[in-house]
């Protein structure tokens, strides 16, 4: 008996340990979306940014210096990075909701949902609200407080903002209240989120905490513009359009002209570039601090090695480059963007990496590090092996376009951009149809931010057949797009 019992002893031991190997503990994903941040922190070089919880998140973890958009807007780089499609497949570039575009795609927090987690949303993720309504456990998109719609808590604010709002028009661009961390909705995010954490359960959680800050309007408490001496901020080095860049290249930076005090067209003056400015850092201040709320959060619940943590931003932002303001470009200073991971034994944590990255790749790689298989309609690659080892040996280019919608199609065209390690090579060409418009070629030797298009230079022109080559082949689409 005794010997039918040690059996049996020995089987259920056996069965369970296969079963714990077979289905490993799932970890918990932490996912920070920061709106509208280009790479303008302390991490990233920029010392006359107080960015320290970034800063903290960064030097212990895996930063990524090369990482990249597909496109230089809201609402199709989120549709793209949460369904896994770039932004060719379904015509996403036309800017409509993933339901719209790509109806049957498997969204990464429905995947998710699917494999046992439960899966919450704070903030935004998605740029429309439609794409919210599936695929989550709990939803805090938007959250009650002292504020209006657009986050403006002071009444001088308000008293603008309604009037305009009628006429499809919105408030100042930004606003410094006397509050504290939770008087505007960044705040009432964070603590959301550590709620959130609080009340881990038996699952698995997929928390995404999307902060809105810092897109337009600025609006941030007074504490964290006071991080900043307006006597010190500084205009924007390259305030002219490149030297030979196409007409298809600018923007009109429509969003912010809908702002109060902003001229219907024509430039800003310098007073109001340097509060703008002073407004976007501000907010930068502002969410790294709320991160930092967060952060600590999780080092208090003993989370930090069952959790994994991603940072990153949808595109970058314009603050007066190229006489230019918001995204809405294929320059580098839109389509690139911080990336940073940290994940329970990262062989590469602390360090940096040059490897071209983009936003396509965070869906796969969440589900490696989850432990969880990948759909096998994403386009992005795992970034596992980088987490593993910075200079491994990674791709040659990453691709992204934008889009000029006509109601003309023969008027509409598209830019196909592409970035290697030292050019940014782009190619307007119509919409309909396979007319090639105009070319660019930019050296980014010197950084991110470039004087002139080289495109005509002789010295590049043996470089550009094989350009040309890898950018078709990349995008991996024909031209013509109807």
């Amino acid at each position: 008996m005794r010997w039918m019992v040690s059996v049996l002893t020995g089987l259920v031991c056996v069965a369970l340990t296969a079963a714990s190997m077979a289905e490993p503990q799932r970890r918990h994903v932490l996912f920070i979306a920061v709106d509208d941040l280009r790479p303008e922190l302390g991490c990233y070089g920029a010392a006359h940014i107080h960015s320290p919880n970034i800063d903290r998140l960064a030097a212990e973890e895996v930063r990524f210096d090369r990482a990249y958009t597909p496109m230089a807007i809201c609402m199709s780089a989120r549709v793209g990075l949460m369904s896994g499609y770039g932004p060719l497949t379904g015509r996403m570039y036309n800017r409509g909701p993933m339901s719209e575009h790509v109806p049957d795609a498997l969204s990464m927090n429905q995947h998710f949902m699917n494999q046992g987690y439960e899966t919450v949303t704070i903030g935004k993720i998605y740029h429309h609200a439609s794409d919210e309504a599936t695929g989550w456990t709990r939803n805090f998109r938007s959250i009650e407080g002292g504020w209006g719609q657009r986050g403006y808590v002071e009444e001088a604010s308000l008293a603008v903002e309604i009037p305009r709002a009628e006429q499809g028009l919105k408030g100042p661009p930004f606003e410094s209240a006397d509050v504290g961390d939770d008087g505007y909705p960044t705040g009432a995010f964070a603590q959301r989120a550590i709620e959130e954490l609080r009340g881990i359960g038996d699952k698995p959680l997929f928390l995404a905490l999307g902060f809105r800050k810092p897109h337009l309007p600025f609006n941030a408490p007074q504490k964290y513009w006071d991080l900043y001496d307006p006597e010190e901020i500084e205009l924007s080095v390259y305030p002219s359009e490149p030297i030979n860049a196409p007409s298809e290249a600018t923007s009109r930076w429509g969003e912010l002209r809908t702002y109060a005090g902003i001229p219907t067209e024509g430039p800003v003056n310098e007073e109001m570039a340097r509060q703008l400015i002073h407004g976007y850092y501000a907010c930068i201040s502002y969410v790294d601090a709320q991160i930092g709320r967060v952060l600590d959060e999780v080092d208090r619940l003993g989370l930090r090695d069952e959790i994994v943590v991603v940072l990153w931003s949808d595109h970058g932002w314009k603050l007066g480059d190229y006489d230019m303001w918001c995204k809405y470009t294929n320059y580098e200073i839109d389509m690139r963007i911080p990336l940073i991971f940290r994940s329970p034994g990262m062989a590469a944590a602390g360090r940096t990496t040059d490897a071209l990255v983009d936003l396509q790749d965070l869906y796969p790689t969440l589900c490696a590090l989850a432990g969880i298989e990948t759909p096998g309609h994403v386009e992005g690659e795992s970034l596992v092996p980088l987490l593993d080892d910075a200079e491994a040996e990674w791709r040659r280019a990453v691709y992204g376009i934008w889009a000029r919608r006509s109601a003309d199609k023969e008027r509409g065209f598209i830019g196909y951009t592409m970035r290697t390690e030292r050019y940014r090579y782009t190619e307007w060409r119509r919409t309909h149809g396979d007319a090639l418009l105009s070319r660019e070629l930019y050296d980014h030797v010197a950084g991110p931010l470039v004087s002139e298009n080289v495109v005509d230079a002789p010295e590049h022109a043996a470089m550009m057949s094989e350009l040309a080559v890898m950018l078709r082949g990349g995008h991996g689409k024909d031209w013509a797009l109807e």
